[in-house]
């Protein structure tokens, strides 16, 4: 089979770049997702997209591919241009570039007849061997054309007419563009943007610059469709420590993303198992919109409840059983001149309370489902920690037995008398 860097199937090439990036250092022999052959093929294709970011290291074990990417020379997502590399047939481009030549200005109103006499007379009559289309083909890409909104169609009189969109003048949201594009969840519509104008802003250089999402770009649209109309939807859901995926049906409620790693989560109800959980969106694929879920309003009433109680992303609320929370609750010490400290407590607190029991000690209270969730956080407060009140006990003295450890490993056995 001959090479060719355009693509059909994106989720195909999504899996592979998973393999390459998220996961990565996987030798050619380590590959078991489909043939050799396949693999070389893949991998060809990334290298024409990403051809400056492909690495590779020798092991024992061979030859290991992994993309790098250095965000302080790349200010642009480069896994953009997986997104761009769409195969057409040559049906399919010709007819794209002879409609939208025949509606060149948005001024230009034809029904489907005229459309289709233009095509033939001024494009297709020139060459030897003309390559027909029918009505029927030309009504299918002018559907699609409107559903995307490229082309505009109303009726003047009982005939159908259309015309081409008006441009959108984004000159001057260059930095806007840039921003989006880099930032927000399907910023892929903004580097599409970016590629109409021909130029690419520099205003922005990101210290941490979370690119992976780029290649779940099409997943979270259908998501995202899907919640704008208040459907179900049936998915593909592919874990690495299951060995097939599994087919669900999940009613898309909520998408959240994580501002320490940039991965994307959908929180949805599952009404096989009538329960709200949290799903991560680069292990879903093959979204199909069904009909319409009669209570998604309350569905989402029941998540905006349950968020007052969530510390991050982790969920697994069955709605036919009473669902207990875990208190947390510890008292820091702040000595004088670290009002930053209490500053910060305040800030980065997303729920719960601060207490202020006296001047040098401060108390946070919160009730959560998911207790450990929070400890990244609490273990960044332990040199000031002097008391802990966890109803998930195992959770407190693991806390405790690994402090015990840092103070042996740093040769201060029990640390300091009013610390923990």
């Amino acid at each position: 089979m001959a090479y060719s860097e355009l693509i059909k199937n994106f989720e195909k090439i999504r899996a592979y770049m998973r393999e390459f990036y998220v996961y990565g250092f996987k030798s050619r022999e380590d590959y078991d997702g489909k043939s050799l052959r396949s693999y070389d093929d893949e991998r060809r294709r990334m290298e024409s997209w990403l051809g400056k970011h492909m690495r590779f290291v020798r092991t024992p074990e061979g030859k290991s591919m992994f993309i790098s990417i250095d965000s302080r020379t790349s200010n642009h997502n480069p896994l953009y241009n997986a997104l761009k590399a769409k195969s057409f047939t040559d049906g399919d481009i010709t007819l794209h570039f002879a409609l939208f030549d025949v509606l060149h200005d948005d001024s230009i109103a034809l029904t489907l007849p005229q459309i289709m006499e233009a095509i033939d007379t001024e494009y297709l009559s020139h060459f030897d061997s003309p390559m027909l289309f029918d009505e029927s083909t030309l009504r299918k890409k002018l559907k699609e054309y409107v559903a995307e909104g490229i082309v505009v169609c109303k009726k003047v009189g009982k005939r159908m007419v259309y015309s081409r969109a008006p441009d959108v003048a984004c000159s001057n949201l260059a930095d806007a563009l840039d921003f989006y594009s880099e930032v927000a969840p399907c910023g892929v519509v903004g580097s599409f943007l970016h590629d109409k104008q021909g130029s690419h802003s520099e205003a922005f250089v990101f210290k941490h610059h979370y690119i992976t999402s780029a290649i779940d770009s099409q997943v979270l649209c259908m998501l995202l469709v899907a919640m704008q109309s208040k459907s179900i939807v049936s998915v593909q859901n592919l874990s690495r420590k299951d060995n097939e995926p599994r087919r669900a049906r999940i009613v898309p409620l909520r998408v959240l993303v994580s501002v320490q790693n940039g991965r994307q989560y959908l929180v949805g109800y599952e009404p096989d198992f009538n329960s709200i959980r949290s799903f991560r969106i680069d292990y879903l694929s093959n979204v199909k919109v069904e009909e319409p879920w009669p209570t998604f309003d309350q569905l989402r009433q029941r998540l905006d409840e349950m968020q007052q109680h969530m510390w991050g992303v982790g969920c697994h609320h069955n709605l036919s059983k009473s669902q207990r929370l875990e208190h947390v609750e510890f008292v820091i010490r702040v000595e004088e001149g670290e009002d930053y400290i209490v500053r910060r407590l305040y800030r980065e607190k997303r729920i719960g309370r601060v207490e202020q029991i006296d001047k040098s000690t401060y108390k946070f209270v919160a009730d959560v489902y998911e207790s450990s969730e929070l400890m990244p956080w609490i273990r960044s407060f332990v040199c000031r920690l002097v008391q802990l009140n966890f109803s998930n006990r195992t959770l407190e003295n693991r806390l405790k037995r690994d402090v015990k450890k840092m103070y042996a490993m740093y040769g201060v056995e029990g640390g300091e008398d009013n610390d923990i």
